[in-house]
């Protein structure tokens, strides 16, 4: 017992994904620190520390063999670099032209790929740490030409640290990844269970928001935890290290399309049970599924076993009972949504039985096309081709690249005829603060000039109680793992740390208080100039572009209901190609709702659209989640009578959804006149389909999706009005 009780502490610190990244970070800044004291190379430690955050910078989630190749191709890319720009230092217009060139090739060959982009990102700042560096000597000193190898010193320290990690510890990212995606899955299961409350008077518009964004947190958790699967396993084979996690991540996609199923509006069923309890089981139900996901979202990070437990049997069998109940009253109003209660129930009891497997995922088998999309690159030739794709300025990353190139030399000009102290902050800061969009640029302007005044503040606080070079070296080493930390997280937070150990650092050859204003005064300039550039340069505003991302989202839900068509009409396979139909009407709901949360950031004027959008994102989500439940429910029906009929209207409802797709994103006319649509909702409604449940259920699902594209229809009309 003991034993146990110490070690279990240590296993939650362990499972914190943070852990990992940041105790290889602190190895390599305590390995710089104690090399630089023991042998009296005090002037090395800040190239060291810049080489180390550059390498950090490059990091991806990969197998060792994967890192290997990165850290490989990064300290290329970084010799390069900082060679370049030694070579070019003494000649200031030769340096900025070479800088200004570099950025835009940079960020256009982040296009290859997710890896490439990181490189790319990683490389431009070392660039940037190699001027900073260079600009404390003069050019007759000797340890100029001596600054670019400590970077590349540092960088390889890191690189190596990161290689072995991987090898010893490959599973873990994929371990805290699927923990992170069953968490998603728990938190949209409980804002799903609102759903269900039987309130006359609720807000179910907000409520189904709210459901659309915790769907898009969801969707990202997927996408990361494919991707980490493919790093560890490739497209087309499964390594019995990985077969567990890709049994889980397959579960979990079957709970998706489960749990993003809806079988009727949700505000008619508690108007017809608001006097029964039956949505309150439901509700019951969905909130235990819930907890068990996040006790399963625990069970993986911990590496311990995972009991479903049996309490939920008897909360499905109680659900059951009530619904047999009301259908014992007869009530002829009840009819069809007793039938869409019954779908329900079973969707639920298939959702139970999936996570009562996940007790024992090795049990599971794989299903027969257990291959993986992966979107990554898989030749310089296709990533070559990727790069072309991006020589237009309808490429929001090409844009991005000139806006990044013109900050950098508006940059560089201040640096020319101003001549600022440490003017090279300036440029650092405009590269970490300006992004691709507006919203994201301006929330970072103001968090990076609150952490670097937290910096200052904690900095000064430090050199006033103690004036110890070496204890102050023992707090650069934990605003290091700090900023490490918190870099994707919490920009605030990692500028603060940051800040506080360059401060550190230059504290330790003398320049600490010298450097509290300039770094200050540098941070408000380079963030100003940042904010400018998004604003002027080629801005990529959302409401500009909103009509293209709502019409992907039809476009991708039309081929998701063809694929699962495909599957009443052949039987149900689960392939590669139904997965990723799946995952782009997935991938495009998110898309739309990630732009609407930027659209309302953006000046007024850019947003005059953003109500209209929103009551779009709110029906094709309505229109995504009936489609999810044809997909939840599909099953070999072409042998059914009726059946022609049902797929023909299917395949009609499919066209006008590409049709109207096609409109929207060319900015047609659309016309407002949905006689059409009207039309096939009175025919689907007046269809007779016999007293099969699996023919009735697809023909109540087609009649619900009949029913939204009227309204999409009509709000694609205002939207194409710009």
């Amino acid at each position: 017992m003991p034993a146990s009780g110490f070690t279990q502490p240590l296993r939650h610190l362990w499972a914190l994904d943070k852990f990992g990244p940041g105790l290889r970070f602190f190895i390599a800044l305590s390995l710089c620190t104690g090399w630089v004291w023991l042998f009296d190379r005090i002037d090395a430690l800040i190239p060291l520390y810049l080489g180390v955050i550059a390498s950090a910078l490059a990091e991806s989630d990969d197998s060792w063999q994967g890192r290997l190749l990165a850290v490989s191709v990064s300290l290329c890319c970084f010799l390069l670099m900082s060679t370049a720009i030694e070579l070019l230092h003494p000649y200031p217009a030769w340096l900025s032209l070479f800088v200004v060139i570099s950025t835009l090739v940079l960020i256009v060959l982040g296009g290859a790929g997710s890896r490439y982009a990181s490189i790319s990102y990683a490389t431009l700042i070392l660039g940037i740490y190699t001027m900073v560096g260079l600009e404390q000597h003069s050019p007759e000193d000797a340890a100029l030409w001596q600054y670019a190898p400590w970077l590349l010193y540092g960088a390889m320290l890191y690189g190596l640290l990161s290689v072995i990690w991987y090898a010893l510890f490959a599973q873990q990212p994929l371990q805290q990844s699927l923990a992170r995606l069953f968490r998603r899955q728990c938190d949209y299961f409980k804002a799903k269970s609102v759903l269900f409350e039987p309130l006359r008077n609720m807000d179910i518009q907000v409520k189904h928001l709210e459901l659309a964004q915790q769907n898009a947190l969801l969707v990202e958790a997927l996408n990361e935890s494919k991707t980490l699967i493919l790093q560890r396993v490739g497209r087309n084979r499964t390594r019995a290290g990985t077969s567990r996690y890709l049994k889980l991540y397959f579960l979990a996609q079957d709970l998706h399309e489960r749990a993003t199923s809806s079988h009727a509006p949700y505000q008619q069923l508690a108007d017809a049970f608001f006097h029964s309890d039956v949505l309150f089981r439901c509700l019951r139900l969905i909130r235990q599924q819930g907890d068990a996901c996040a006790a399963l979202a625990r069970a993986i990070e911990l590496r311990q076993p995972f009991d479903y437990g049996a309490g939920h049997a008897q909360a499905l069998e109680d659900l059951q009972a009530a619904i047999a109940f009301l259908h014992k009253q007869n009530n002829p109003e009840w009819t069809p949504l007793l039938r869409s209660l019954r779908s329900l129930a079973t969707n639920l009891g298939t959702m139970d039985q999936l996570l009562g497997q996940a007790s024992n995922p090795d049990a599971l088998t794989l299903q027969q096309d257990s291959n993986l999309f992966d979107r990554e690159p898989q030749s310089l030739r296709e990533a070559a081709q990727r790069v072309a794709q991006h020589f237009t300025l309808k490429s929001a990353l090409m844009r991005h690249a000139i806006r990044m190139s013109v900050a950098v030399a508006s940059c560089l000009l201040i640096m020319l005829f101003l001549a600022p102290e440490q003017g090279y902050w300036i440029l650092m800061t405009t590269v970490f603060v300006c992004r691709p969009h507006y919203a994201a640029t301006r929330v970072r302007m103001l968090q990076r000039i609150i952490g670097t005044i937290q910096g200052l503040a904690m900095s000064w606080l430090l050199f006033q109680i103690t004036p110890l070079l070496w204890v102050q070296a023992l707090f650069a080493i934990a605003a290091g793992v700090g900023y490490f930390a918190t870099r994707t997280s919490h920009f605030k937070a990692s500028t603060a740390f940051i800040t506080m150990m360059m401060l550190i650092c230059f504290n330790q050859i003398g320049h600490g208080y010298d450097l509290f204003l300039p770094r200050l005064l540098d941070t408000v300039a380079g963030s100003l100039i940042a904010g400018l550039a998004v604003f002027f340069i080629l801005p990529d505003w959302q409401g500009r572009r909103l009509h293209q991302v709502a019409a992907a989202t039809l476009r991708t839900n039309s081929q998701y209901l063809r694929h699962i068509m495909q599957e009443y009409s052949q039987g149900k396979t689960d392939d590669m190609q139904y997965r990723i139909a799946r995952r782009e009407a997935h991938n495009a709901n998110a898309a739309l709702s990630r732009s609407l949360g930027n659209m309302l950031k953006e000046p007024g004027h850019f947003r005059r659209q953003s109500e209209t959008g929103f009551e779009f994102l709110l029906y094709s989500h309505n229109l995504l989640s009936y489609i999810s439940a044809l997909g939840a429910h599909r099953g070999n029906l072409a042998d059914a009578p009726n059946y022609p009929s049902l797929n023909r209207e299917a395949e009609q409802l499919a066209a006008n959804l590409e049709q109207l797709a096609s409109d929207l994103e060319a900015l047609r006319p659309v016309n407002a006149d949905c006689s059409m649509e009207e039309e096939q909702n009175s025919r689907l409604a007046a269809m007779q389909v016999g007293d099969d449940d699996h023919l009735r259920l697809l023909h109540g699902q087609l009649l619900l999706i009949s029913q939204q594209l009227a309204p999409l229809r009509r709000l694609a009309s205002r939207l194409v009005v710009q």
